[in-house]
């Protein structure tokens, strides 16, 4: 039997175990990750996040994502954040900007003299096969909307991706929007054969929104940073956004700032606080 050392973190409620996979052993193919994040007889989290060596000289760590399902996947932006608290508290780095590895390709987070994190999520890709969405159509390919069809509704949504897909939708309230079954719905729809993260946005002001995520493999989350990101650049391109000042992103658990400008050289940047809960360890 192994025993391992945790720490519990959060970005804005956005909740995760992160796991020092350089000081310690840790096999995520015999660990019980789906029965660690039961918020009843587990731990309790919507990711696990593992940090591991870097694989190239340019980078200063890996960074690895699974979901409460145990599913592994590409990008978290509120991991990211989280990801940077961790390796400065317990001592990993001394540097304020780090280069990161993941699946989803290298970000760069810094850490902010008032103590929030900044962190480059690279550039959004936006052709359907980046996302990756089947459209109906090659014409489709590069639409700024698409229709998915849902039981007899057509629901228009706008497909990003911030390392990981994202499917956009503007409600008029988001409070009263369906998250949990036209999340669901989507989140497994034919057009994308990885699954969708779904975001549903509420334009408030060109530079204010208020979202709402169904991420893929977890369910709804309090926050979801690679959504924020994803549903600014949507918003931006779709016209009920501006891109001259940062866009305030308001979340179930608090508010993120986006920035990006709308031109293909152009990285989004993620600007929201990062804390820790508490320490544990835990056998497997």
């Amino acid at each position: 039997m192994n025993t391992l050392k945790f720490t519990k973190m959060h970005g804005l409620g956005n909740d995760f175990m992160v796991v020092d996979g350089i000081r310690q052993a840790f096999d995520t193919t015999a660990a019980p990750i789906s029965s660690w994040a039961n918020r009843h007889t587990g731990i309790g989290f919507d990711q696990l996040l593992l940090i591991e060596p870097a694989q190239t000289p340019a980078g200063d760590f890996r960074y690895r994502i699974f979901n409460a399902d145990g599913s592994e996947v590409e990008q978290c932006g509120n991991g990211a954040r989280c990801f940077v608290r961790f390796v400065t508290e317990k001592g990993l780095t001394a540097k304020h900007e780090i280069v990161v590895e993941t699946a989803g390709g290298i970000i760069v987070p810094r850490l902010n003299d008032n103590g929030s994190i900044t962190v480059d999520m690279g550039k959004p890709a936006l052709a359907a096969e980046k996302i990756p969405f089947k459209p109906v159509s090659d014409v489709d390919a590069h639409a700024l909307m698409h229709t998915i069809v849902v039981g007899l509704e057509s629901i228009p949504v706008s497909c990003v991706n911030m390392g990981n897909p994202h499917a956009v939708i503007v409600v008029d309230d988001v409070d009263l929007a369906p998250v949990a079954t036209l999340g669901e719905a989507i989140e497994s729809h034919p057009q994308f054969p990885q699954k969708v993260n779904v975001g549903f946005m509420q334009v408030l002001s060109p530079n204010h929104i208020k979202l709402r995520v169904f991420e893929r493999g977890v369910g709804e989350t309090q926050a979801c940073g690679t959504g924020a990101c994803a549903a600014v650049v949507a918003g931006i391109r779709l016209g009920v956004l501006d891109d001259v000042a940062p866009v305030e992103v308001d979340l179930r658990g608090g508010r993120l700032t986006i920035t990006w400008q709308n031109d293909d050289s152009s990285h989004v940047l993620m600007t929201g606080p990062a804390a820790t809960v508490f320490e544990g360890e835990v056998a497997y």
